[in-house]
């Protein structure tokens, strides 16, 4: 039973919000898909589930990692690059609205919201098109929380967290969040704020883990979001919203990282210091207009506009790729990078149910997209990475089709019509000074989807998918780094799209108090990416990539109070070295994550008192490279929720044995003394809300 609660959840978070027996929707499947009935592994993480995560730990890689174990474990750092699902970057939404940056990825789309504003995360894993450019490895769709039933309706939450050694003023991470909510007759509202202010963390021996003042780090941070939604419903078949978020997560920059010794096992740790720059922050606007008409002339109408800007800014570093001694002396020179990208966009579906006697359900539309962006010098002004613009337009039918009435086809074609248009440039000094030709190049790709959902008898579905993804390469590291004179934008074969093939068939029982569910899945990209690190620097491999793996999940309820899960995870990558096309080589920690079993335990003792308590294990690993040999570890958490008469309280500590480890990026991802990070030691987080 090497299984997983999170690779297949839904069920369970459906029965915890919804009236039993109604099926759970996935939004971002654009076709009103019900997750038990999808062709590949759907997992859709409640608000319970989120709650219970963020009580162990307000970082949001942290609560994806902790319930899917095919997603790679945190870095907790702000700059995510690494963090894959099943192996390959996926696209990230807000209430359908995509966070990644296709010119321009930084890392850092996992850090845009605050978790304590989500409703629901959906994720369909695997490589699809059905959101559009991006979801090579899958697609991660978090939703905003809704309106509750009453008129006025508030919430405040506030909790502190500690280290169990060392604690002190500067260890300590406070966060408080409050929301005021209703509907009326035809008006529904939401506001929410919320505020977290993070200290120094500590290891699990009590020394300082290390600052990542260049790449941005969670610890020793301030950030804030503000969460507005207003619907509208001029009558029960239609509904107007309007959506902003505004997310913003900045270094308070007391201090500098000291490095470590990776041959004596010596992480990387932190002493008091100012660093040089502004300090590193993400800033994110999300705005979103939507209108949904349930019966218009008996079909579905949903159509929706978006506006999302995205300002990174990463910390003051005097590397190598900074210099240029017309400015300063080599060596001497510091300066930091900023990431910029606006987009604009809409989708439109239409899903017209019951034709052919019932058996067809047919939902057609088209997606449009504009993404410019850059990324300059902040210290000096120089171009980093050119004012590129990309535009799309796509058009895409989704349909699903009652073969028997036990056998459904599920298939779909998406045309994407796209172009990137690049500015003329020169590269910096550490790149020659390279004059660029600017140009323009153009994306057509055709996608399609095919698969069965077959149920043999009442309990039990076969499901088998075959489903393309398109993405694009980092562009903005291929333009940075051009150091050869006469290139120009058109003839460069790197910035060819990335194209991925994925397969999978799997099974889902749901017996009695039983449920079961296992998959085995495989992603091939013949002109595929692998992230490298040169020098410390990130560069971008254009290869044959392969990954394949499972992953299943079991989870069984004792009775009304108990349920028990295990979670596992498997996870291969390989690629094409040598460009003979044959995979002689394995993927390192920086594209694939480790394989993983997750086991949770969760308790409702009476009726004022639950708890939760998750077990996991990242198994050792090799890599083609004896340096990044991976040693594997074992973290335990635990919490406790009790209700009072007003409100509740909760308890919950994290890496409760104190484990003292070295993260897996720092193992197998990047072999550098100043980022070999030790991993968070034990904390101790108490918190309290109340509804009123």
């Amino acid at each position: 039973m090497l299984l997983a609660m999170a690779a297949q959840a839904q069920a369970d978070t459906g029965a915890a919000e919804m009236p039993a027996g109604e099926a759970v929707i996935i939004s971002a499947s654009r076709a009103n898909l019900e997750a038990e009935k999808a062709p590949q592994t759907v997992v859709v993480i409640g608000k319970d589930e989120i709650e219970q995560q963020l009580t162990l730990s307000t970082n949001s890689s942290d609560v994806l990692s902790n319930i899917l174990p095919s997603y790679t474990p945190s870095r907790g750092k702000m700059n995510g690059s690494g963090e894959t699902l099943r192996g390959r970057t996926p696209l990230i939404l807000i209430d359908g609205v995509p966070q990644s940056n296709p010119v321009r990825p930084t890392g850092r789309e996992a850090h845009t919201i605050d978790y304590a504003m989500v409703e629901r995360i959906e994720i369909i894993q695997g490589p699809n098109a059905i959101n559009g450019l991006g979801a090579t490895g899958g697609t991660i769709n978090i939703v905003t929380r809704r309106p509750e039933k009453g008129t006025v309706n508030q919430h405040i939450d506030v909790q502190v967290t500690a280290p169990t050694s060392g604690i002190e003023g500067e260890t300590l991470n406070y966060k408080t969040t409050y929301r005021v909510d209703g509907r009326l007759d035809k008006l529904d509202y939401l506001f929410s704020a919320g505020y977290e202010d993070q200290g120094l963390y500590l290891d699990g021996k009590g020394r300082s883990i290390g600052v990542d003042v260049t790449q941005g780090d969670l610890m020793d941070s301030r950030s804030y979001d503000i969460l507005a939604k207003l619907g509208y419903r001029p009558d029960s078949q239609q509904k107007l919203q309007f959506s902003l978020n505004r997310y913003r997560i900045k270094s308070k920059a007391s201090y500098v990282g000291v490095a470590g010794n990776r041959a004596l096992g010596i992480p990387s740790t932190s002493r008091e210091g100012t660093p040089p720059g502004t300090p590193a922050w993400n800033d994110a606007w999300t705005a979103s207009a939507s209108y949904n008409h349930y019966d218009l002339a008996g079909m579905e109408l949903s159509a929706m506009v978006y506006h999302q800007q995205f300002v990174g800014l990463f910390g003051a570093d005097n590397s190598a790729t900074f210099q240029d001694v017309r400015i300063a002396p080599r060596g001497t020179l510091y300066d930091q990078s900023r990431a910029v990208a606006f987009k604009y966009g809409s989708k439109v579906g239409l899903t017209k149910a019951g034709l052919l006697d019932g058996r067809l359900k047919l939902t057609a539309g088209f997606d449009t997209l504009i993404d410019e962006g850059k990324q300059d010098m902040y210290g000096t002004g120089r171009t980093f990475v050119p004012e590129s613009k990309y535009r799309n337009l796509s058009l895409f039918v989704q349909g699903e089709y009652k073969l028997l009435d036990s056998l459904t086809l599920h298939a779909g074609l998406r045309r994407e019509n796209a172009d990137l248009k690049v500015d003329t440039y020169r590269t910096l000094a550490a790149y020659n000074n390279t004059l660029v030709e600017g140009g323009k190049i153009k994306f057509n790709e055709t996608l399609s989807n095919i698969g069965l959902v077959f149920n043999p008898v009442h309990d039990v579905t076969l499901y088998a998918s075959y489903s393309e993804g398109f993405g694009l390469p980092d562009i903005g590291r291929t333009l940075r780094s051009i150091n050869t004179p006469g290139q120009s934008i058109a003839k460069l074969r790197s910035l060819e799209p990335i194209l991925t093939d994925g397969v999978e068939v799997g099974t889902r029982v749901r017996k009695g108090d039983w449920e079961l569910d296992a998959a085995y899945y495989r992603s091939d990209s013949d002109f595929g990416t692998r992230i490298v690190s040169v020098n410390g620097v990130f560069a971008m491999a254009r290869e044959k990539t392969r990954l394949e793996g499972y992953d299943a999940s079991a989870s069984y309820r004792f009775n009304k109070a108990h349920r028990a899960s295990l979670a596992y995870a498997y996870t291969k990558g390989r690629y094409d070295s040598n460009a003979d096309g044959s995979l002689d080589a394995r993927l390192d920690g920086l594209n694939v994550a480790p394989n993983r079993v997750i086991a949770t335990w969760n308790a409702s003792w009476n009726d004022m008192l639950s708890s939760l308590l998750q077990v996991q294990h990242a198994f050792h690993q090799r890599f083609d490279d004896p340096a990044k040999e991976f040693s594997g570890y074992t973290l335990a958490d635990a919490s406790l929720n009790y209700k009072l008469d007003k409100g509740a309280v909760r308890l919950g500590v994290a890496n409760l044995f104190d484990r003292s480890y070295i993260t897996y990026y720092s193992q197998s991802a990047l072999v550098e003394p100043a980022r070999y990070f030790a991993g968070r030691g034990r904390t101790v987080t108490l918190g309290y809300a109340l509804d009123f």
